[in-house]
Parts: structure tokens; C-alpha cells; sequence
């Protein structure tokens, strides 16, 4: 029986030890020598300046108007925009109501408008909501070209646009974000979204068109156009050039606010008779996404340069204008991995404290920045880019680590040192804050990018870097693939 037992121990002791070969080579056996790599890691200083962005183009969702004191420069911000109104060809003939259903009518028996105004509908604002602002809404005398890419430092004025004939629109009017005068109930539905807090302009005064006729106000011009021309309503490009190029809404007094507008809308009430019945109707136009509409930003240069001159951090400012500039270490990170592959390359991007109390409570952080190769900043925008992971990158601003961090910047680095000395950009970025448009998808609820465009709002940030910096250098992290 010992014998057996001795034996059984023998066959399972050569079985165990059969079946313990070694798997540590499996992989290799399954390549070739010229496929292996392993894996390393290194780590590589980022150098980092502010710089102006002067101006920057103007296609945004929307549209700012207002004046606000910026806390860091000690300047003033100013807002104006120019706005077309969009007409659709399905709308072209049933804009008004059949010309003998019209029972507004002058004394010869015209149709006429009762009643026209724009109303400015507020988004949302920066600043006191009370503050009391005013503006001035004046015609242009032809229209923005849509083929011209508008910056923000295009002003209608200068370029001649404005109409300035005797009987020309021009309508100024006083304003707060908050509207007093309304009822708590409907302040409460702007409150809660629900509806558009909006300022009303109103365009009664007698109005003179090109050919000097004379109508009781804007709207009844419109009306007059409608049935003279149907042609010129067939579409937006015909409206525009023939009948209504725009209109230029100006800050001229006051400070403290500034309102975005979601979008601007031409009224015109009228009358008209069915089944023996006399109702009040209006006729809308809005400025959509799919016309014109440009912000222009003046703002005091100086102040901007003095903020790019401070070297012990960099600035992320907007609308009047600061960029990082980044310049990546290419050639240490190539240096020696030439034919090797970069798996990762990672970067973030580290807040600091403002400056000063006021410019926490007014000034916010950027949401969202890109971080892009400089050369190709100005095409990007002007030829509505988005971010491909390969040379235009997004991140958002982390509160609780307040950082923007960017995870892998790999296909930049490869595509700079493949462009090496090409430009004398070739190595560098830039860090620029955006707003990213999105719209609802026809098919599902879900919500998409539609779009990137510069930031407009008034925010800044202040980022550990610059050439004197005295905190931990920018870091970048790089994995590399290494060809055995």
C-alpha cells in the first residue's frame, strides 16, 4: 500500500510540473522581434504667455448690448450689434393677410400698421438688473454682405451703413434688464424661464423710405412693400436688399450692464375682418441663427496690454481680449522617441486667485476652452471648425480641481513636429475660451454640437504660468510606445 501511495505522488507531482510552463514570453511568440515594444514615461515643462486677442469674429447665437466697468483693467466694455431679420419662402405670401381683409386703414383707404415696435428679448444679463441703460436703434441704409467675415471691431458708423436721410429710422429708448413696470406675475415667468424678458423700441414716428413716401410709421412701410412688391419678399436675400437691411442697436449712456439677446423681433399690429369680426393680429420677424448678426466690442486697449505684460501668470479674458499662448517642448518630447509612438500626452492648465475681491463677484471662468495650433486660429473660426482631437481640442473648466485639462494631445505633437520649421509657429498654441452651440437633434431628445464661437460674454481668468512664475511648472505627461 506504501508503495502505491509513493507512486500516486510521483504521477501527480510530474503532472503539476507539466502544466506550470511559463506565459510570460506568450506575446512575443506570437510576433515578431521587429514588433516588440515596451512602454516609458517622461515628463516635460510647458512655457506659457498672455497675449492680446484683438479682435475676434462675430457669428454668435447671440447678441450683446450694454456697458460694464471690467474690475482688472479699470476700462470700460461696451457692446453694440447690427441684426437682420429673417424671412422664409414659405412666408412670402402669407406675411399679411389678404390686402381687402385689412380694416386698418388711413384716411384714402390704405392699409396701414396701428402699431410697430422691435423688442430686444433678454437672454441673460451681466451687472445690476436695475441699472438704468440707453440705447439707439437706427436703420441701415444696405445691407452687412454674407459672404464678409465680421470681426468685432466692425462698426456700422464708421463703414457709412447707417441711413442718415431725414425720415429714417432712429428711435433711442431707456432700459433696465428687470422691467418695473410689470406686474409681479409676469416678472415671476421670466424668473423661471418660462418667457422672454424682452426691451420694446417703439417705431411710430413717421417714416420717409428711399423714394421719399411718406408712411404713419415703420410697419405700414413694410405692409405698403408687401403688396406693391411680392417679389421682394420671396426670400430673405430679396428682403434684405430691397426692403429692410437691418437695423444697428447701439449703447449710448449708462454703465453696469450688459444683456445678452437671444434674439431681436420686428411687430407690426394690424387689424383685419373675418366672418364679420374685426381681431388684431401681429406680423413677427426674428433675427434666426441663419442671418447676420455681428457684436461689436469697443474697449480701451491699454488696459488689456497691461494685463499681457504681467509675466507671473497668464490670462484667459473675454470679450476684450486675452489668449494663452502655449509653447509645446516638441523637440525634447521627439528627442530619442523619433521612431517611436506617442500613446499619450496630457496637460492641464491650473487657475489662480483673482487679483482682487471685485473681480471674483463679477468676473466668471470660462466654461469651455480650445486649445489650438496658432497658425490655424483665424480659419478655424472662419470656416466654422470644430474640435477633431487632431489640431482643435475642447475642455471644461473643473471647479473643484480648477483646472481645464486636455488628455491627450498626441496627434498635435506629431503633426508640430512634422511641421517643424515650416512657420515660426510651428511649436505653438493657443488656449482661447468658446462658447459651444448646440442644437436638438430632429430624430431624438438628445443635444449636439452645432458649433463653436468665440466667447462673448464678459469673463476672465487668471492661469498659473508666464515666464516668471513662481509656482510648480505646466507639466506634460507623455507615454511613448518604444520599437525594440
Amino acid at each position: 500500500m506504501k508503495n502505491w501511495i509513493m507512486v500516486g505522488i510521483a504521477l501527480a507531482i510530474v503532472a503539476i510540473s507539466s502544466c506550470s510552463e511559463d506565459t510570460s514570453t506568450l506575446g512575443y511568440s506570437l510576433t515578431s522581434n521587429v514588433d516588440r515594444f515596451t512602454t516609458e514615461t517622461d515628463t516635460f515643462e510647458v512655457s506659457t504667455r498672455s497675449i492680446a486677442s484683438g479682435a475676434v469674429l462675430s457669428r454668435n447665437a447671440y447678441s450683446y448690448l450694454g456697458c460694464i466697468k471690467d474690475p482688472e483693467t479699470g476700462t470700460y466694455i461696451k457692446c453694440d450689434y447690427t441684426t437682420q431679420f429673417s424671412l422664409l419662402e414659405s412666408e412670402a405670401t402669407s406675411l399679411f393677410r389678404s390686402k381687402d381683409l385689412i380694416m386698418s386703414l388711413d384716411e384714402d383707404g390704405q392699409p396701414i400698421v396701428d402699431s410697430c415696435s422691435v423688442h430686444i428679448l433678454i437672454n441673460t444679463f451681466q451687472g445690476d438688473s436695475l441699472t438704468a441703460m440707453k440705447l439707439s436703434l437706427m436703420e441701415l441704409e444696405a445691407p452687412m454682405k454674407s459672404t464678409d467675415a465680421i470681426y468685432t471691431d466692425y462698426d456700422p458708423e464708421t463703414a457709412g451703413l447707417i441711413r442718415t436721410a431725414t425720415g429714417a429710422v432712429r428711435s433711442n429708448k431707456i432700459y433696465a434688464a428687470t422691467d418695473l413696470t410689470a406686474s409681479d406675475s409676469v416678472r415671476n415667468t421670466y424668473r423661471q424661464g418660462r418667457n422672454y424678458a424682452y426691451v420694446k423700441v417703439p417705431l411710430n414716428k413717421e417714416y420717409i423710405d428711399k423714394d421719399g413716401k411718406k408712411y404713419n410709421n415703420y410697419g405700414t412701410y413694410i405692409m405698403r412693400k408687401y403688396y406693391e412688391n411680392p417679389a421682394y419678399f420671396k426670400n430673405f436675400n430679396s428682403f434684405t436688399r430691397n426692403v429692410c437691411p437691418g437695423f444697428y442697436i447701439k449703447s449710448v449712456d449708462g454703465q453696469g450692464l450688459i444683456i445678452e439677446v437671444a434674439f431681436t423681433q420686428l411687430n407690426m399690429y394690424y387689424r383685419y375682418k373675418s366672418d364679420e369680426n374685426t381681431y388684431t393680429t401681429v406680423c413677427s420677424l426674428n433675427s434666426t441663427d441663419e442671418v447676420l448678426k455681428a457684436t461689436h466690442v469697443s474697449y480701451n486697449h491699454t488696459g488689456i496690454d497691461k494685463l499681457v505684460s504681467i509675466d507671473t501668470c497668464t490670462y484667459l479674458k473675454t470679450p476684450a481680449g486675452i489668449y494663452t499662448e502655449v509653447t509645446l517642448p516638441i523637440d525634447d518630447i521627439k528627442k530619442g522617441h523619433e521612431n517611436d509612438t506617442i500613446t499619450s500626452a496630457k496637460v492641464a492648465f491650473t487657475r489662480m486667485r483673482p487679483r482682487n475681491n471685485l473681480s471674483e463677484v463679477v468676473l466668471e471662468e470660462p466654461t469651455k476652452v480650445l486649445l489650438i495650433e496658432k497658425d490655424s486660429l483665424r480659419s478655424f473660426f472662419e470656416n466654422n471648425g470644430s474640435p477633431d482631437n487632431m489640431q482643435a481640442y475642447l475642455a471644461t473648466y473643473n471647479s473643484s480641481q480648477k483646472t481645464y485639462s486636455f488628455n491627450n494631445i498626441s496627434y498635435l505633437i506629431n503633426h508640430m513636429y512634422a511641421q517643424k520649421g515650416k512657420s515660426e509657429n510651428w511649436n505653438k498654441a493657443v488656449l482661447i475660451p468658446v462658447e459651444v452651440q448646440t442644437a436638438n437633434t430632429t430624430t431624438t431628445t438628445a443635444t449636439t454640437s452645432s458649433g463653436i464661437a468665440n466667447e462673448m460674454n464678459v469673463n476672465s481668468i487668471r492661469l498659473v504660468g508666464g515666464a516668471g512664475n513662481k509656482h510648480a511648472p505646466i507639466r506634460m505627461s507623455v507615454i511613448y510606445n518604444v520599437n525594440k
